[in-house]
């Protein structure tokens, strides 16, 4: 799947992602009103992976529903990911945009550089469980809610997700963290903090996913540092029944949706399996 934020802004660019071998797409994150986002600098390349503090730029739900009603051109999943800055905003987005047409619907509920509608919400079990009801109450398509790593047991959140009715839970979202420019002495993102993305986050990923896999009994799904068909591999043996590609485009371009689902069938083939539902959680039965 195509991870929220990712050239998730424009229908043309979700098309280019399904053809490029995506088993389903996730939209940049919608608000419900137009959001410019930080100042440059927003995004830094650092030794692990990417830092970013976008602020969630958006043009806003009315006018991104309009963008997507002619979704017709490629058979694979829509998914949305909207945010609120309180529960009724999460609600009104929800609506709107199952309204467009899409097929799923992610909570972002956990970014981690923007005040009141991201990780500062994701971070309390209860907030997380209002925020998963009041959108379940208005729409009928399946409710994803992303979590935050940035939290003392993220277990804790996702159960209470689980028991508001969320229908699957995406772990994990970026980890907070920053860079600083040693000649000025300033940080370099002009939010000061942002979003860790990338290979150093996996294994943090892979653990989240383990212990969520533990305690829920809804799909989750893997997100964080996922560039290879054996970084996919190692998310489902913890517990993933799908993952999300993000940051490995900026590396690899669109080829790399290919290059995962056609090793992931070598390796079927090698171990004699018929589908990657058998290994699925596997880890956690050994």
């Amino acid at each position: 799947m195509l991870a929220a934020g990712v050239l998730g802004i424009s229908r043309s660019l979700l098309e280019r992602v399904a053809a490029s071998g995506a088993g389903a797409v996730v939209t940049k994150s919608i608000g419900i009103e137009e959001r410019e986002g930080y100042a440059n600098p927003t995004v830094v390349e650092v030794d692990c992976g990417l830092l970013n503090s976008m602020g969630l730029p958006n043009p806003g739900v009315k006018h991104f529903s309009e963008e997507l009603r002619r979704w017709d051109r490629v058979d694979v999943p829509l998914i949305a990911s909207v945010f609120g800055a309180d529960v009724d905003e999460f609600g009104e987005v929800s609506s709107l945009m199952e309204s467009a047409g899409v097929s799923a619907l992610e909570l972002n509920v956990s970014c981690p550089h923007v005040k009141g509608a991201g990780a500062e919400l994701g971070q309390n079990p209860e907030a997380v469980a209002e925020v998963v009801r009041t959108v379940k109450a208005k729409v009928r398509v399946p409710v994803i809610t992303k979590l935050t790593p940035n939290v003392p047991d993220i277990t804790e959140v996702a159960v209470a997700a689980e028991k508001a009715g969320s229908d699957a839970i995406t772990a994990i979202n970026t980890l907070k963290a920053m860079a600083i420019d040693i000649e000025t002495g300033r940080p370099i993102l002009s939010n000061r903090f942002g979003g860790l993305s990338g290979r150093a986050i996996k294994p943090v990923a892979v653990r989240c996913v383990y212990e969520i896999s533990e305690v829920v009994k809804i799909p989750v799904i893997g997100c964080g540092g996922v560039y290879s068909w054996e970084d996919a591999l190692e998310f489902m043996y913890a517990g993933a029944s799908a993952v999300q590609i993000g940051t490995a485009i900026y590396r690899m371009n669109l080829q790399v949706f290919k290059e995962i689902t056609e090793g992931l069938k070598q390796y079927l083939k090698r171990k004699n399996l018929v589908s990657v539902r058998q290994i699925v959680g596997q880890s956690r039965r050994l």
